[in-house]
């Protein structure tokens, strides 16, 4: 083992190399910065305990923070070091020359054996304060001790293995009641199990450990000076307690299995590493003559724990004949070797010396050093003095080693929170995988590193390895920030121009085969990468022209899928004749705009499917642009194919209930053209009420009028009530059509009467056809044979037309018959209206005196009044004022205008000196005028009574109280 502090030990405990700033052209990358402003610590931090002992130190041990102390001949010192003001010392009362020869303390604290020279050994639990002889024990030097750590308790140790200077490996127990402390003897048993030998005989048990493995199966490891014994076997469950002679049992006839080094400098020890508190051990290491033998804990292997030994010589100034070892202690990355005046630290990983820590003589000779597992402090002492090392951060520098043997898994796994040192790691991992022909490994490391992209790529093209250069640029992109636009474009173009280029070498080479398609799935699975979906939606027409250029139409189709770029794809399938597919394209995606676009091609060539999708789109088309499809589709297709473009006209009329003109009239014009027998049934099921109708009349007469459809014509004659047009028409017809169009104005008896001469005309002028003119005159009352007379030859018999006459001279006798009795009913009628005239003007009411008005309560006769047929009386101001507010607005002008006339006639004459005659004209013609103008009063105030009268009704509604008057009402109440 070399003994320099090289480039190591000065990476080790000092700060790391600041790599260089790096810029980059194309892909910009942060180079890292690691400034250390002040010296790293040690991983080993020394610190010397102020303890000054009154008597040398014998022996330390420590464990579970609590540490025990042996000084001078008799005294113990117990000190609790998370307490360590409240020390507790103990005498051990003896009264002969016996010296203490080893301590062991088990892995809580609470048990302590003291070996003394005599072979003897004492016991000491935590809790008490009194030293007990274990007399099974006497006759023994004790030199190991196995403790239990999965059955022992603070106040009983469980099965232990105990080892001798004879070699004897005995099983015990020691065991305390809190109850009668000590009233019988704590060692429980004694017994002896094994005897361990090497070639000259029976050898010191310098080490014992005990450790369970996997499926209660024991590992026992037992060392002496030049041998390492292991003793493998299963406990039965539930007898754990009987403890372990089972185990030694199964290796009485044969010897366990061993390693065995020639050298040997007297003694042993072995060292463990446990991570954790209570879990086991994950590697040993093993201090004898040879050197170091360092490896892992392996506790699924069957018969051997141990696993990926080593040994590791020791450092050239070590002399074992004058200057050996002294203690070994194991942490996770090194072994430290106590030496009598110095102590060094071998890293596990390389076998160098890392640390190397030398002390002054004035300490004296260093004795033991130990290390507490359950806080990781390593404690060493002198005769006069106690230094304790602490642990701190002891895998800061480990990456170096993993990385300079190329065990670049643990080299990351331990600088992943130090993004500066797992770079370099990477960056070594990819050369090396690059030097190795691993190509693709080496890219996938490469782009996690912030090394020259430039460099990189000219690397893997020169070595001709595109495959790994797309693998690097596949890594380098998906590590990208969103806002990194420039370098996504920059690497999502050239990946995709890669990708096309493999994909054309591999096409063409029929036995890659399998590789074309594995290529293809990863060109497709880049191109439907979330991730890169908006860099290529913004350069899709980048994308498509490399595809273009290609000739890839394949790829093409697909990344227009992606992007939704639906129109590109269904105009693919139209060049190609694809029709079926561009229409499954449409019918999948359901997009208007491109039904709008596309139709009038595919229409041309698969109708019936397209019209059947466009049904299935239902109301989501417009079917006002799909119109000039259609146009084009029926001028230039045969009547059959004309029926789709119908049908599909058809449901948007019967089942969309479609009202727009253009729609009604291109369904009209196709039924004008292929369908007569449907267009009038088409015209009569939309009625005949114009504001119901949504074809253009006008057009629809006109396209009839065109194609010869006479029926049609006449019926929209009738819509837009051209009743003579529509006769006309149809006496070119039907004559029966034409007296149904005859009858149609029911509220013009003139125009029917007009209507049916034309017809009487038309019958016989034009059919010459007597009967049937007569037939005429039944048909319409309004026609009488005077009428139909003036149509016929001068030389027409009157046989034809006697029975006519003669029943209209009836009606002519019936008709003055009646005017006769209508005018004697009058007459009678007259009679009796005068009649009650003169009743009336005689009948007469009378009132009393004491009468009071209806309204006010005060005397009837005092002022004007009024009488009613119903007994109730009013002054005539009583009645106005209450009848008033109730009139219509035009009654209480004319009210009001009365008034003021009758107030003007009332005024006397200002002249004094008229003539008598002329006084007397004017007072007539004032009293005339004045009487009228009463009597108009009386009709508007007094026409029927207020209270009994549809006054009284009409006011049933009304509030008691004006709502505009009511706060001042409310208020007069208060």
């Amino acid at each position: 083992m070399a003994s320099i502090l090289d480039e190591y030990e000065d990476s080790l405990y000092r700060s790391a190399s600041v790599p260089q700033s790096r810029a980059s052209v194309g892909i910009p990358h942060s180079g890292y910065v690691n400034a250390r402003l002040e010296k790293e610590t040690p991983i080993f931090n020394k610190q010397r305990i102020d303890f000054a002992p009154p008597e040398k130190i014998n022996s330390l041990v420590v464990s579970s923070n609590q540490l025990c102390m042996s000084l001078g001949k008799d005294t113990l010192l117990r000190i609790d070091l998370g307490k360590p003001d409240e020390p507790n010392q103990v005498e051990l009362g003896r009264k002969d020359e016996a010296k203490v020869y080893k301590m062991f303390l088990d892995h809580t604290g609470s048990h302590l054996l003291i070996a003394l020279n005599t072979s003897e050994c004492l016991y000491l639990n935590r809790s008490v304060q009194k030293v007990r002889t274990l007399s099974r024990w006497k006759g023994h030097l004790i030199e190991s001790v196995g403790w239990n750590k999965f059955l022992g308790s603070e106040t009983n140790t469980g099965p232990i293995l105990v080892g001798t200077a004879q070699g004897q490996i005995y099983e015990a127990e020691i065991s305390v009641s809190e109850g009668s402390l000590f009233s019988t003897n704590p060692d429980q048993y004694f017994r002896q199990v094994y005897t361990l030998e090497e070639e000259s005989g029976p050898a010191p048990v310098c080490c014992l450990e005990i450790e369970r493995g996997m499926e209660g199966k024991f590992f026992i490891i037992a060392t002496t000076r030049k041998r390492l014994f292991q003793f493998v076997g299963k406990v039965p469950e539930g007898t754990e307690q009987q403890g372990f002679s089972s185990i030694f049992a199964m290796h009485a006839d044969h010897l366990p299995s061993f390693r065995e080094f020639p050298a040997s400098f007297g003694f042993s020890e072995i060292a463990f590493y446990t991570p954790k508190l209570r879990s086991n051990p994950r590697s040993f290491a093993w201090m004898m003559g040879n050197g170091v033998l360092y490896g892992t804990l392996d506790y699924s292997r069957p018969d051997s724990i141990l696993s990926d030994e080593r040994v590791w010589v020791y450092p050239s100034d070590i002399d074992i004949t004058v200057n050996k070892p002294v203690s070994i202690v194991l942490t996770q990355f090194h072994f430290l070797l106590l030496l009598p005046d110095r102590v060094k630290a071998v890293c596990t990983l390389n076998g160098q010396v890392v640390f190397q820590d030398l002390f002054l003589e004035k300490f004296g000779l260093l004795t033991r050093m130990i290390k507490d597992p359950t806080v990781q402090q390593i404690w060493i002492h002198t005769e006069k003095v106690v230094f304790r090392y602490h642990v701190q951060r002891e895998s800061r520098d480990v990456w170096k080693m993993y990385m300079n043997m190329n065990k670049f898994d643990l080299a990351k796994e331990y600088c992943k929170d130090r993004p500066e040192c797992l770079d370099i790691v990477l960056a070594k991992e990819a050369e090396h995988c690059f030097q190795n022909k691993r190509y693709l490994d080496s890219a996938k490391c490469y782009a996690l590193t912030q090394n020259y992209f430039e460099e990189i790529a000219l690397k893997f093209i020169e070595a001709k390895q595109e495959e790994a250069l797309m693998e690097f640029l596949i890594k380098k992109l998906s590590n990208l920030k969103p806002s990194e636009k420039t370098q996504t474009t920059l690497l999502t173009t050239w990946l995709t121009e890669l990708y096309l280029n493999w994909l054309g070498i591999l096409e063409g080479d029929p036995s890659q085969r399998n590789l074309y398609l594995d290529t293809r799935e990863k060109f497709r699975t880049f191109l439907s990468s979330p991730k890169n979906k908006d860099c290529l939606f913004n350069n899709r027409a980048s994308i498509y022209e490399l595809l273009a250029s290609h000739g890839d139409t394949e790829h093409m189709v697909y990344f227009a899928v992606i992007m939704q770029d639906y129109e590109r794809v269904v105009a693919h399938h139209c060049q190609h004749d694809e029709y079926d597919e561009a229409l499954n394209v449409l019918s999948r995606h359901r997009d208007e705009k491109l039904f709008y676009k596309f139709s009038p091609v595919l229409i041309q060539h698969i109708p019936k499917k397209v019209v059947d999708a466009w049904i299935s789109m239902g109301s989501r088309l417009d079917a006002r642009n799909l119109i000039p499809a259609l146009v084009n589709y029926s001028q230039s297709a045969s009547t059959q194919q004309i029926n789709e473009a119908i049908r599909y006209m058809e449901f948007c009329v019967y089942q969309l209930e479609e009202t727009q003109q253009a729609i009604h009239n291109y369904l009209l014009s196709l039924y004008a053209l292929c369908r007569p027998d449907s267009l009038l049934s088409y015209l009569e099921q939309a009625g005949t009420n114009p504001n119901r109708i949504h074809y253009d009349l006008k057009y629809a007469l006109r396209l009839c009028a065109e194609h010869g459809h006479h029926h049609a014509c006449v019926h929209i004659y009738k819509v837009m009530e051209l009743y003579e047009e529509a006769v006309d028409l149809a006496l070119q017809v039907d004559v029966d059509l034409a007296k149904s169009c005859a009858d149609l104005p029911e509220d013009d008896e003139e125009l029917r009467k007009k209507l049916w001469l034309k017809i009487a005309r038309h019958v016989v002028q034009e059919e010459k056809d007597v009967k049937k003119a007569m037939a005429c005159l039944s048909s319409c009352a309004l026609l009488k044979i005077e009428d139909v007379l003036p149509f016929f030859p001068d030389f027409v018999t009157i046989d034809h037309f006697k029975e006519a006459i003669c029943n209209s001279l009836e009606d002519y006798n019936k008709h003055i018959e009646e005017l006769k009795r209508e005018m004697e009913e009058a007459t009678q009628s007259a009679k009796r209206i005068r009649e009650d005239i003169q009743e009336m003007r005689n009948k007469y009411g009378s009132v009393e005196p004491q009468e009071k008005c209806a309204a006010c309560d005060f005397p009837l006769l005092n002022r004007p009044f009024y009488l009613f047929l119903c007994g109730h009386m009013f002054h005539y101001d009583c009645l106005l004022q209450a009848v008033f507010p109730n009139l219509p607005a035009y009654k209480q002008a004319k009210l009001e205008d009365l008034q003021k006339k009758l107030a003007a006639t009332s005024q006397p004459s200002k002249s004094h000196h008229r003539p008598k005659d002329a006084d007397t004209i004017s007072l007539g013609k004032g009293q005339q005028s004045r009487e009228q103008i009463k009597a108009d009063i009386d009709d508007i105030v007094a026409a029927e009574c207020v209270y009994c009268g549809e006054l009284m009704i009409r006011s049933i509604d009304k509030p008691f109280i004006d709502p505009q008057k009511y706060e001042e009402e409310m208020q007069s109440w208060l």
